[in-house]
């Protein structure tokens, strides 16, 4: 059906798979429109449906691979129409529950014994099941309680397949179609395929569930399942069993008596602690990784639980500083603020700065005041993304793509939740954090050693400034003499903070 494609033979079985449930869902048009030659594409089963359903439809008959390029293709408002994203929002990674005895030679071959013999109890019935793995309970022999997730056999298998024939296909488009290319599907395939090759390995979700656990501990309201490492391994993870109430319905909340406000309030915390805290967050909080828990003691305050720790987003510190200036610029009214963060956000060229500097004001006009709905806010602002032509870097699609997610399960449980009321709170502990992470004695080292190697600069380049000064008005500063009023500015600067921190050399020795 794909005329030009070169495929191994180990993979051709996968391609005619492929193709023939391109062919059933009709989706010719949207293989012609990524640049892609196709013959004899006729649609059979859901014609009544729009063009963007048919996919999700094709992409769950597909499997995890094709599920998991949906969830991604999800988080690009900044790329896709409204209707695309809300058809991949939609869709469902599901897959029938396997008798245990499929999954038994994997499982003993993980754990050197029966599971009967390595838990107290073993429940062959399973919790849950989903594409990649299918979940059971069990008790270690000390009483806890514990649920074994175990890897789907062969499915890693598939999904390479998957992958090599995805690669192939985005190279392809991205030749072929102006319009493709600027989505960049080549990095984005690359993308999935480190998120498949991390979630199939087991041992980087525990690894997660440790990190996080030791990030969020000053929180103290924050519960991430314990990783019983001496059961685990790359395709087995036994983790303690917590139970709770989905932050779905505040009524479900209140029957179990657990306040919705108080779990709105302790949620906003949390997303921003990890977000811009501590630089590691939970990429997929929706309800159904999400568990709301009673105090652990009385007199204690409600708790949330996180789940499904496969995938984790990391933030830089320089990623950081510029969402919180967005968000901060956005918030004080202040439309350069947002303008300059776009502009140096862009991964598809220039836009005029003030074709860049409307939009944000419009987007300040519309956001700047009020309680901040992040849904709200970015329901302008992927569309304002794609009408100026902008592509936001991956890295920051996922962070507001976690923080919109939060967001919309904390507007559920409390409709007046606001999160900018969270991160006012939240400001001086963002500062303290910033400080102390410049305050650390490598990074005062590097300072000062910086400092001093350009110091011998410092006469000629304030002697630069100096005559530059003195010229008369209205004459022109060359590139060379900029630079020296600025550096002479720099080195100002750097004596005033040399100076101020000398006080503290010895506290950094």
């Amino acid at each position: 059906m794909l005329q030009t494609m070169t495929v191994a033979a180990r993979d051709r079985a996968r391609l005619a798979e492929a193709s023939a449930v391109i062919a059933r869902f009709g989706l010719d048009s949207l293989l012609m429109r990524l640049g892609l030659p196709v013959q004899g594409v006729d649609g059979h089963v859901g014609e009544d449906a729009d063009l963007p359903t048919r996919t999700r439809r094709a992409l769950e008959a597909l499997g995890p691979t094709y599920v998991k390029l949906g969830q991604i293709l999800a988080t690009r408002r900044d790329m896709l129409a409204d209707e695309w994203i809300t058809a991949f929002e939609h869709l469902q990674s599901s897959a029938p529950r396997l008798p245990f005895e499929a999954l038994r030679p994997a499982v003993e071959e993980a754990l050197g014994e029966p599971p009967e013999t390595a838990f107290a109890r073993f429940d062959p019935e399973p919790l849950a099941a989903a594409s990649i793995a299918q979940v059971h309970r069990a008790a270690l022999k000390d009483g806890t309680e514990v649920v074994v997730k175990i890897r789907r056999p062969g499915i890693r298998r598939a999904m390479e397949a998957d992958l090599r024939l995805l690669r192939h296909l985005a190279a392809l488009a991205e030749a072929r179609s102006d319009m493709v290319r600027r989505m960049t599907p080549t990095a984005m395939i690359e993308q999935l395929g480190r998120e498949i090759l991390d979630e199939l390995d087991f041992t980087n979700e525990g690894r997660n569930a440790d990190m996080l656990r030791a990030d969020l501990a000053p929180i103290g309201r924050v519960v991430v399942p314990r990783i019983h490492w001496e059961y685990s391994s790359n395709g087995l993870l036994v983790m303690d069993y917590v139970e709770g109430i989905p932050p779905r319905e505040p009524a479900a909340l209140r029957a179990g008596g657990i306040d919705p406000d108080a779990i709105a309030e302790l949620g906003a915390q949390l997303v921003l602690e990890m977000v811009l805290v501590n630089g590691r967050f939970h990429a997929d909080p929706h309800p159904g990784n999400l568990l709301c828990l009673p105090p652990a003691e009385p007199g204690g305050r409600d708790r949330l639980a996180l789940l499904d720790l496969g995938s984790v987003g990391f933030v830089s510190p320089r990623r950081q500083h510029e969402f919180l200036t967005f968000i901060l610029s956005l918030r004080s009214n202040d439309p350069g603020g947002v303008a300059d963060m776009l502009a140096s956000w862009s991964q598809a060229g220039e836009v005029p700065r003030e074709r860049l500097l409307v939009a944000s004001e419009r987007l300040v006009a519309r956001h700047g005041s009020g309680a901040l709905v992040l849904n709200a806010m970015v329901g302008d602002f992927f569309p304002l993304l794609r009408k100026e032509g902008l592509v936001l870097p991956p890295d920051l699609v996922l962070i507001f793509k976690a923080m919109v997610t939060m967001d919309g399960v904390l507007s559920r449980i409390a409709p007046d939740f606001d999160l900018s009321e969270a991160l006012g709170t939240l400001r001086a502990r963002l500062v303290t954090s910033r400080l102390t992470r410049l305050a650390a004695p490598d990074r005062m080292e590097a300072v000062l050693l910086e400092l001093s190697r350009i110091s011998a600069d410092a006469p000629r380049l304030i002697r630069a400034a100096a005559a530059r000064l003195e010229k008369p008005e209205g004459s022109r500063i060359d590139p060379g003499q900029a630079r020296a009023i600025r550096y002479a500015g720099v080195l100002i600067a750097g004596a005033i903070i040399v100076h101020a921190l000398a006080g503290l050399a010895p506290a950094l020795t």
